[in-house]
């Protein structure tokens, strides 16, 4: 498989990019400069597999020759002997630039929205939303990760109905992705007297965060209102109106954010949260009308899906869309998540090269 083609127009679109972060107009606009920004530390990673391919492959062809070709007895031994050694690492070498090279999400280089609702199970649902929450973070914190709560909505326990927050950092959403659908747990309630392992289920959605110069959200299709904010069980956190509840108008999708103490930034969310979501919206409706081939992939991202149960009593965790079992839970609840995330990634690269090879 010849990828000289692939890899020449990478190396264009590099000095493309970097010729479009040195335009003045580019360094006065934020969205545009991070814009850019990120799609050149993209193909600067890819390029650096490919360059160093490239070394290898220099090394393992001089070796050959030299193996082949040479006539001195004590040369050509040591060249035989390099030869070998780099031929055992030849397929590993590919394989990691076919990987490099492999089509990714073009929102894989995004921060992301994540949204936790509780589902079946009450108030033990709304618990186990809160500390997969505290998982995320805690990942996040280990990775380099930063992390924001938008929008958050109490049971009378303290768990969340509802917890809405950003993920700013390096490619979250090539990894995070992965964590949309249903998560269930099994385990014994501390409420429960009885012993008995209680089942709940919480929903995650994980939504690229779109910038304006991604998608036009009209002004003129929202309605925005402003109330007087609440905290836990219904008290007053300060005595303004510094909530904000966003509509749009269209599709009666209504989004609001009242954690913040200023409106201003209350209201930024809302609309950045709106945005995703009719974001998705949008590309969910081209991919049916495109016949996309993402609902049989892993990390579709449908939120009816069961993607993996944490059974506490048994101290496993299962991934149900790759049959993987771990163990361990309280690590991974401490924030341990590329135990769950590697596999996955993995086998979405698998699926990816095989069509490749298929296709060629």
């Amino acid at each position: 498989m010849d990828f000289s083609k692939q890899i020449s127009e990478l190396r264009e679109q590099r000095k493309h990019f970097q010729s479009l972060l040195e335009k003045p107009e580019t360094m006065q606009d934020t969205g545009l400069l991070r814009k850019y920004s990120k799609e050149l530390s993209s193909l600067d990673r890819v390029l650096a597999v490919v360059d160093a391919y490239e070394i290898f492959f220099k090394q393992f062809s001089e070796a050959k020759k030299m193996a082949e070709e040479e006539t001195d007895i004590e040369l050509k031994a040591f060249a035989e002997i390099e030869y070998l050694e780099l031929k055992v690492r030849e397929e590993d070498e590919r394989k990691k630039l076919m990987v490099a090279l492999l089509p990714a999400e073009p929102e894989d280089e995004k921060d992301v929205i994540v949204e936790i609702r509780a589902g079946a199970g009450g108030d033990e649902a709304g618990l186990f939303a809160g500390e997969l929450f505290r998982a995320y973070s805690k990942y996040a914190e280990t990775v380099g990760w930063q992390v924001q709560v938008m929008g958050t909505s109490y049971n009378s326990v303290g768990g969340f109905k509802e917890i809405i927050f950003s993920i700013s950092g390096d490619r979250v959403y090539s990894k995070m992705k992965f964590e949309s659908g249903v998560h269930r747990v099994q385990r014994v309630p501390a409420t429960e007297a009885g012993g008995r392992v209680h089942t709940s289920t919480i929903t995650v959605a994980v939504l690229p965060e779109i910038e304006e110069v991604d998608f036009d959200l009209k002004m003129e299709d929202l309605k925005i209102d402003v109330y007087r904010a609440s905290g836990p069980g219904g008290q007053g956190v300060n005595t303004t109106d510094s909530a904000v509840r966003v509509t749009h108008l269209p599709t009666g999708t209504v989004v609001t954010c009242q954690d913040g103490r200023s409106q201003i930034k209350n209201r930024e969310r809302a609309i950045s949260v709106l945005r995703s979501r009719m974001y998705q919206v949008e590309k969910e409706r081209r991919e049916q009308e495109l016949g996309s081939k993402r609902k049989g992939q892993i990390g579709t991202g449908d939120r009816s899906e069961k993607i993996r149960t944490y059974n506490f009593p048994q101290d496993r965790i299962t991934d149900h869309r790759v049959q993987i079992t771990v163990h361990n839970l309280p690590g991974i609840m401490e924030g341990d998540l590329g135990r769950l995330f590697t596999p996955l990634i993995e086998a979405v690269q698998m699926q990816l090269l095989e069509e490749m090879v298929s296709g060629d």
